[in-house]
């Protein structure tokens, strides 16, 4: 009864149609403003502004024309090592002995370089053709390091002339004394395969490693050179490392894409 009593007296009311009708609070248009201006703001940034984006790879620092494996030419016992890991050889100089049933050959470099790895020991019979060497390409001590990145075969048309490129290097902790810098140089047209990029670093692992998520693009990064650092090379911290860098360190480096407009990411 009480409802019915209440919905009675609404009835005999007059409507109260000469009172302002309020569309919205003040708190209301403020938030309305603020929304407007938030969104002319991000149209205005979709159109005019940049988003740099970074793409990430595996990295090996080297020399420029990279490594050889060498091969003994022919099948039997090796029974001198002449040159050691890390000697800087001429083209041509001996670095085993092999007794063969004709004789006594021996293997020889094919090019200068630095023996980073011999994987032939005194005793050890071989067989024609076996890997007993690995010979980075270096015609003097006083060559420049360059990085080898292996990229993604789908981000390397992304990457620009000259792009910024930060590594952060194994051998070095990073915490300590930042990244090493960098400049791309060139990128490959052509995807290497396992073999390929086991030819270049001499080193078949790295091959298997680098090929494990697809073939990918080898991209050559110049390192920025700084005389005020103990490695020569130019690094985020002052100094970097107190030590200089040696070939064949791995490295992951960070390599910066070209910019793109927001309101690209919009259109097909």
């Amino acid at each position: 009864m009480q409802f019915r009593q209440q919905a009675l007296t609404k009835l005999r009311s007059p409507e109260e149609l000469d009172l302002p009708v309020r569309l919205a609070r003040p708190q209301g248009r403020l938030v309305l403003c603020v929304t407007v201006a938030v969104m002319a703001a991000a149209s205005v940034w979709a159109v005019t502004g940049s988003v740099v984006s970074t793409v990430s790879a595996p990295a090996v620092l080297t020399h420029g024309e990279g490594s050889y494996v060498l091969q003994s030419p022919a099948a039997g016992q090796v029974t001198a090592v002449l040159a050691e890991e890390g000697e800087q050889l001429p083209a041509g100089s001996p670095v085993l002995k092999v007794r063969t049933a004709d004789g006594e050959t021996v293997v020889r470099t094919v090019a200068a370089g630095r023996i980073t790895a011999l994987a032939a020991a005194l005793g050890q019979i071989v067989v024609t053709g076996a890997d007993v060497a690995a010979v980075e390409k270096v015609p003097d001590a006083d060559a420049p390091l360059y990085a080898t990145v292996y990229l993604p075969a789908e981000n390397a048309g992304s990457v620009p002339a000259d792009a910024a490129v930060d590594l952060t290097v194994q051998t070095v902790p990073a915490q300590r004394y930042g990244v090493l810098r960098g400049h791309v140089k060139s990128v490959d047209r052509a995807a290497r395969s396992a073999r390929q990029i086991a030819a270049f670093l001499g080193d078949g692992r790295l091959g298997e490693q680098f090929t494990k998520e697809g073939r990918p693009v080898a991209v050559l990064v110049r390192l920025d050179v700084s005389p005020a650092t103990p490695s020569g090379y130019r690094w985020s911290s002052a100094d970097g490392p107190p030590y200089t860098l040696t070939s064949m360190t791995l490295a992951t480096a960070s390599i910066r894409l070209a910019d793109q407009r927001p309101l690209d990411w919009l259109l097909p």
